[in-house]
């Protein structure tokens, strides 16, 4: 069974990444080819794009890492 776009898969390609995470391109494959960064799909031959949700999670995360002293609580006022 294929899996199919979907608000949690969307694919986005660089500009839409660009605008979640303000990083260049070459910047994002080299922190991918680390293991820091969520690595690109092959579109085709000459086209890559990203999960959203991927993108997400990273940023998500750097988000946490950088307020280690603050609890998060889902709808807390």
């Amino acid at each position: 069974m294929a899996l199919q776009p979907t608000i949690d898969n969307a694919v986005l390609r660089w500009p839409e990444v660009a605008k979640i995470v303000p990083i260049s391109r070459s910047h994002a494959h080299a922190l991918a080819a680390q293991g820091k960064f969520p690595k690109p799909i092959k579109l085709g031959p000459r086209a890559s794009g990203w999960l959203e949700s991927e993108i997400n999670e990273w940023l998500a995360q750097r988000i946490a890492d950088s307020r280690p002293d603050s609890q998060k609580v889902v709808g807390a006022v």
